[in-house]
């Protein structure tokens, strides 16, 4: 763990805002990890984003990502739906996947509400992988998952600057969340 962020702290210092980018983009870490990693002093040293930059960034740069996986997870379930035609896959699979398609307000209130929720596995590549695995509108979907996002990052953000002492300590918390 110490090389990544020596990584990222010699290659990235002056310009904090690219890592905590990236970072916000991986799958299961998104700003959950990428805010408090910008807001670390310890790392950043002065160069450490205001909370405020941090949201902006880590929350446009966890959405980047969400089109292009609805997107794939949709050209996915096109391209296998043959093999999935099982009996077990069309009792229980499809019925959910219907669901959500007769009430699409609660599925996309659903979707936002599952996103904004700051826990491992709960976030912009796994609503965008189910919206794409269900068929919901791109647009709607899109939508739903940004302001989930939104919410989870203000979240994290409002934590952070709550426990301003201990950002590395809810940083190496998350992590370990994630991990386990």
């Amino acid at each position: 763990m110490n090389n990544i962020i020596d990584f990222f702290a010699e290659n990235f210092y002056d310009c904090v805002w690219i890592a905590a980018l990236i970072v916000s983009m991986l799958p299961s870490l998104e700003s959950k990890i990428a805010i408090p990693f910008a807001l670390n002093t310890a790392i950043w040293g002065a160069n450490a984003l205001a909370p405020l930059h941090a949201l902006f960034v880590c929350f446009l740069g966890s959405i980047i990502p969400c089109y292009f996986a609805m997107y794939a997870s949709r050209q996915i379930k096109n391209k296998t739906s043959i093999f999935l035609h099982s009996n077990f896959f069309q009792k229980y699979a499809i019925k959910g996947a219907n669901l959500g398609k007769n009430n699409s307000r609660n599925a996309y209130f659903n979707l936002a509400t599952f996103v904004s929720v700051p826990l491992p596995l709960t976030g912009v590549w796994s609503a965008s992988i189910i919206s794409g695995f269900a068929g919901l509108n791109l647009l709607h979907s899109f939508l739903a998952i940004s302001v989930g996002a939104f919410v989870s990052a203000a979240t994290i953000t409002l934590l952070c600057c709550l426990f301003n002492n201990s950002i590395s300590a809810i940083l190496i918390i998350s992590l370990i969340i994630i991990i386990v």
